[in-house]
């Protein structure tokens, strides 16, 4: 077949070039990464753990500026969020934690892992705070042992509450015996939350 040439045969090398010229956009995860952001959103597991420590090892290698954490999540996985909880107290950066939409169970202890003049939320946020819980068969035996950590976990989270809010411990028990909610402005005045802000610049003047 014969190929005949026209005016528009260059046109792909002439686009390439002209591509080749503009800026490339950054990526959301890029943009994040930059601004030192993580962002904790949903379910608490083992993947969600992993991802943000691997984010705040990385933002620590690079340099001690803090580091913030948008978190908005109903909780999930004991352990996982208290890898997460240990790996903010791990880095050397401060890390600055900002709650939205809702903070609850394994996602408030992740809250409390930020030192308490780094604790914020948004106008809207709610929280909620209460005892482990789990489900598990087999032998007598192993019900038993498992009953027993689950006792263990529970004061030890609650010792980790009364710590961080300055609560009595045995209001703490009492308190998170049943599922226990709080507005931002009763998390404040509990202890759980420092600042409660509405942009970004309020934040950065914290």
């Amino acid at each position: 077949m014969t190929h005949l040439l026209n005016d528009d045969d260059d046109a792909p090398e002439k686009d390439k070039d002209a591509d080749a010229a503009k800026p490339s956009t950054p990526s959301i995860g890029a943009n994040l990464f930059k601004s030192r952001t993580i962002l904790i959103f949903g379910d608490i597991k083992d993947k969600v753990a992993e991802a943000v420590t691997a984010q705040l090892l990385a933002m620590a290698y690079e340099n001690d500026d803090p580091i913030k954490i948008m978190i908005s999540s109903p909780g999930g996985h004991v352990e996982s969020g208290d890898v997460i909880h240990d790996m903010i107290r791990f880095v050397k950066p401060d890390v600055k934690i900002i709650g939205t939409g809702w903070v609850a169970s394994a996602a408030a202890h992740i809250f409390l892992g930020a030192k308490k003049e780094h604790r914020y939320c948004l106008p809207n946020t709610r929280f909620m705070m209460h005892q482990p819980w789990g489900g598990v068969g087999g032998k007598v035996s192993d019900i038993d042992i498992e009953a027993r950590e689950i006792l263990k976990m529970r004061e030890r989270i609650n010792q980790e509450i009364a710590t961080e809010t300055g609560q009595p411990i045995e209001r703490v028990r009492k308190d998170t015996d049943r599922n226990f909610w709080l507005s931002p402005e009763e998390a404040k005045a509990y202890g759980f939350v420092t600042h409660i802000i509405g942009s970004i610049a309020e934040l950065d003047k914290a």
